[in-house]
């Protein structure tokens, strides 16, 4: 239903307001509190001579253009407008422009325990999809969209737009509303990993978007970018002349199971995409071991992994965490868990980018030395003469002759600007791409997510280098008028800790390996290397 303005009565005022019937009536009385000051839980709204209830359905309702609808309630303090002034850019110091353009490092989902219960599955997993700026593209170029998309838009925005803890009281609601699981009574149980797994279908209709940032008519942002296709293979052990079983389907993330002898993240994945089955053998007539190998055709752009942490135990017949310590990487090598025929599409690439990486981190050291080395500007504003050559000393031959070495040129220092490498580089690496991975979006970790047990804590926490060292126009537009770019080498990350932001150095990731009872990786998305 098309959103309608209705004619909102309150001490013998009247407001226009405007009313979506397909957002839940909290929404609305959200919008009538900010012109009556009526707070939401001292307000009863009248309809039709009936109060309209937070679970009401609009459609059973049935609001009415233009219709008036009263409200009762003691009217407090009205939303205070903004007290400061309209500042440019240029006029701002760091802190003011992180603010204006929206950088992350004090940008936080708050909650308020009483009103929205416990929430950290829902904000840890909006913190990790944030940290895809091309979903937040997507959803602001794409008209219509449902209504969680929607929501989870505007909350994207709310987010960008202030420093302070944002309140997701209306996505919630919305979250509720689409996804019944979540509103029910005990949310001590509710998981992250379905929070993420119920959002992504929830964003099917979301369409892809090009190059630009424009909609591609007839394609879904989640087949785009969030989604492989895994070809599995069935073999039967017992009987080689079988023909073996080749199936595809669509998967949206890779386990990882973690048993007694999992020490490291790789091991796990290989172990669950290896695995053993026994079923009715056709060609010897009986029940037979056969041997399943599951390997990715097409790999996402954002890859998302599950640690799979949980498990149902039989002897005391509840759910209970694994708490075994098992080693993960910021930078994922996926050769080993794709197809024979896509690895060799991808090497050539793969290599020459890990051979370019390891130059540009020289390039960098050498940069940074050569600035430390200068000296300070009022000493270079200081004409200083060009050196007199000092003719080198005379050499005695065993002949009696002298010869004189000559002066050496000077060899110049001075590296190119990063520019002209990068553009040599792209060139290169695209020649190296195979034509048929160039229609895919391709690069590093994004975040992980720790946990407790069923009544635990989850955390988001995102690489820094995502919200600023990419080809962001925030992050474009936040270097251009700081004057301050983003040190590559930092590798640290922010810790989403419900309302609580705070910067995880680098060195502390292993302390979120598991083997206790604080934070353990649980859902990661990795991106895939970019080219430049």
């Amino acid at each position: 239903m098309a959103p309608l303005v209705v004619r909102v009565q309150h001490s013998g005022k009247t407001y226009d307001v405007q009313l979506d019937p397909d957002l839940p009536p909290a929404i609305f009385k959200d919008a009538v509190y900010q012109v009556t000051g009526v707070p939401p839980d001292r307000m009863k709204v009248i309809v039709n001579r009936v109060a309209l209830k937070d679970d009401a359905d609009w459609k059973a309702v049935a609001p009415k253009s233009g219709q008036k609808i009263t409200v009762i309630g003691t009217a407090g303090e009205l939303p205070k407008p903004p007290e400061k002034p309209t500042v440019f850019l240029e006029d701002m110091d760091d802190s003011e422009i992180a603010e204006a353009v929206g950088l992350p490092f004090s940008i936080s989902i708050g909650h308020r325990p009483l009103t929205l219960g416990n929430t950290c599955y829902m904000n840890s997993t909006v913190q990790a999809m944030r940290a895809i700026p091309e979903l937040q593209i997507a959803l602001n170029t794409s008209s219509p969209i449902d209504v969680l998309p929607r929501s989870l838009r505007d909350l994207f925005s709310n987010m960008s737009r202030t420093t302070e803890s944002v309140v997701p009281a209306s996505f919630l609601t919305v979250l509720r509303q689409v996804i019944p699981q979540f509103g029910e009574v005990d949310r001590s149980r509710a998981d992250a990993e379905e929070c993420w797994s119920q959002m992504t279908n929830a964003l099917k209709e979301v369409p892809a978007i090009d190059a630009s940032g424009s909609s591609i008519a007839g394609k879904k942002f989640v087949d785009q970018f969030l989604a492989g296709e895994m070809r599995r293979e069935l073999k039967c052990d017992e009987s080689p002349e079988e023909p073996p079983t080749i199936t595809s389907e669509r998967v949206l993330k890779l386990v990882c199971n973690i048993s007694i002898s999992t020490n490291y993240m790789h091991t796990g994945i290989l172990e669950t995409l290896n695995s053993h089955l026994t079923k009715h053998s056709p060609s010897l007539g009986r029940e037979a071991t056969y041997s399943q190998t599951s390997r990715l055709s097409r790999l996402p752009g954002y890859l998302t992994l599950h640690m799979v942490r949980f498990a149902w135990r039989q002897d005391i017949g509840k759910k209970t965490k694994i708490m075994r310590k098992v080693k993960f990487t910021t930078e994922f090598d996926a050769l080993d868990i794709v197809t024979p025929e896509l690895k060799d599409k991808l090497t050539p690439v793969s290599r020459r980018l890990k051979e370019i990486e390891k130059e540009r981190t020289e390039r960098r050291k050498v940069r940074k030395r050569t600035k430390n080395a200068q000296p300070s500007n009022s000493a270079a504003l200081i004409p200083v003469p060009a050196p007199t050559p000092v003719p080198a000393p005379a050499v005695v031959q065993d002949d009696g002759s002298m010869s004189v070495d000559e002066p050496t040129a000077p060899v110049p220092g001075d590296l190119e600007d990063e520019s002209v490498y990068r553009t040599k580089e792209l060139a290169e690496l695209e020649a190296l791409v195979d034509p048929g991975l160039k229609a895919d979006f391709g690069c590093t970790i994004v975040t992980h997510k720790g946990a407790q047990a069923d009544s635990g804590h989850y955390i988001g926490f995102v690489k820094k280098s995502v919200f600023h060292g990419g080809k962001s126009a925030v992050a474009a537009a936040a270097a251009s008028t700081s004057g301050k770019a983003f040190d590559e080498d930092d590798e640290d990350w922010y810790k989403f800790d419900d309302d609580k932001v705070s910067i995880f150095p680098k060195e502390k990731l292993r302390t979120i390996d598991g083997g206790g009872e604080d934070s353990s990786a649980y859902v990661l998305l990795y991106k895939s290397k970019s080219l430049v």
